[in-house]
């Protein structure tokens, strides 16, 4: 067990965890950072580009990586989860449990054990558009930058090739969970969040018609490090699409599924839309709204791409998603409330601005907290020490919940301070 009585947990790491763990280490805390994925970086990691500068993802993440490596302060666990809590504000004591990645620190991340390895899984990162082998590097700048294997992917005794196709002695399949204890004076959340399911929307076609996709899944197409190296190619044949329907509050502002606004949808649209049309300047988008809501200096970015002529805003509900009978192509029908006309038309893809999930909907914290009928924390009701950030809170975009990060990080030390 560690007893150092100046350290502090930070649970997520994706950009608001990376941002409260190095606010806090830079000002001489310890910090411990976990994470259950097999990388740090988070969502953020799996954006083509991200507001307010429009800058692809690597450019933030790698000055945080940098920052990272250079803090001797900073300790960092992935494929971890806290399993239990125990204590209040000064004194609190975690166990976390790190789950296998059956590849070590001699990793080079030369690839020799994908070449060989004869299993393959879903892409998570890409959204299931793609395929990966069972022994994979996340994305192309990782962090850590090593394989991992899948071990839910992996044939009866297959790990062998893998692990005779590496010269550094890097696949350990003998690997087994560890659980190790710290003692921490405060808490940090930073789940983030989940993309809500969008199969749980009968009437939007996803998993059903095909050609429509998540906005998601429509980041990864855009992104040079996606599936199809940037190209906006959909899935059914592989081909550009010419004409594209954005449909808005896809589950989100609806009392069957999410009753909130997941405030990005409507930024997000706006920004692929100029994905689609920067790639094809010929293309049309056409975006389905209930009303757009684009905060502050964002109002000025929606002006921008609504005057383009090659993007069509549609006030109105859409109501049904169809496969063209004997064609790739998607039909919608919807509602024009602008004019109370019914609109039908087709389309080559249909991407849905799916609505964000707080984390703590599906994996709540390990020990009992407050949260709200949608599984975001309440945090008037935190106990002391115990600090929520961004979007386990409410919907919020990258730079709100990084503010968010610095601000519970000063929180913390001042919990610290308390000892």
């Amino acid at each position: 067990m560690s007893t150092d009585n100046n350290k502090i947990l930070v649970i997520g790491g994706g950009m608001s965890g990376l941002t409260a763990a190095l606010e806090a280490a830079e000002s001489g805390a310890q910090v411990v950072i976990v994470e259950k994925k097999p990388y740090l970086g988070g969502r953020v990691a799996q954006l083509h580009r991200y507001f307010p500068k429009l800058c692809p993802p690597a450019c933030g993440l790698e000055i945080q990586f940098r920052r990272l490596r250079q803090n001797p302060r900073l300790t960092f666990y992935t494929q971890a989860e806290v399993i239990q809590v125990s204590g209040a504000e000064g004194n609190y004591d975690v166990t976390l449990r790190i789950n296998p990645r059956y590849v070590n620190d001699r990793c080079t991340a030369c690839g020799a054990c994908a070449e060989a390895c004869p299993a393959e899984r879903e892409d998570a990162f890409n959204y299931g558009l793609n395929k990966t082998k069972a022994a994979y590097l996340p994305y192309d700048m990782a962090f850590p930058f090593k394989y991992v294997i899948d071990a839910s992917a992996c044939q009866p005794n297959c790990g062998q090739k893998c692990h005779a196709a590496c010269a550094y002695e890097a696949i350990d399949l003998n690997m087994r969970p560890q659980t190790m204890t710290h003692n921490v004076g405060a808490i940090i959340l930073a789940g983030g969040w989940d993309l809500y399911d969008a199969a749980k929307i009968d009437n939007l076609g996803y998993g059903q018609v095909k050609n429509v996709i998540t906005n998601m899944q429509m980041e990864r197409l855009a992104a040079a490090n996606g599936p199809t190296g940037g190209q906006i190619l959909r899935p059914s044949d592989n081909l550009p699409p010419k004409k594209v329907a954005f449909v808005q509050c896809a589950g989100s502002r609806d009392e069957n599924h999410l009753p909130y606004c997941s405030y990005i949808c409507c930024m997000a649209s706006l920004k692929q839309a100029t994905y689609l049309r920067e790639k094809d300047p010929e293309s049309e988008a056409h975006i389905f709204y209930i009303d757009l809501r684009t905060p502050g200096r964002y109002e000025q970015f929606m002006w921008k791409v609504r005057d383009d002529e090659g993007v069509k805003l549609i006030r109105g509900k859409v109501a049904k998603v169809e496969q063209e009978v004997g064609s790739p192509r998607v039909v919608i029908t919807a509602e024009n409330t602008a004019t109370g006309n019914k609109l039908r038309d087709t389309f080559d893809m249909v991407v849905l601005a799916v609505g964000m999930v707080p984390a703590t909907k599906t994996t709540p914290f390990a020990m009992p907290l407050s949260y709200t009928p949608e599984g975001f924390v309440i945090p008037e009701l935190l106990p002391k020490g115990i600090y929520a950030v961004g979007s386990l809170k409410s919907p919020l975009d990258v730079t709100k919940s990084m503010q968010d990060s610095t601000g519970a990080a000063l929180k913390s030390l001042i919990s610290l301070s308390r000892r």
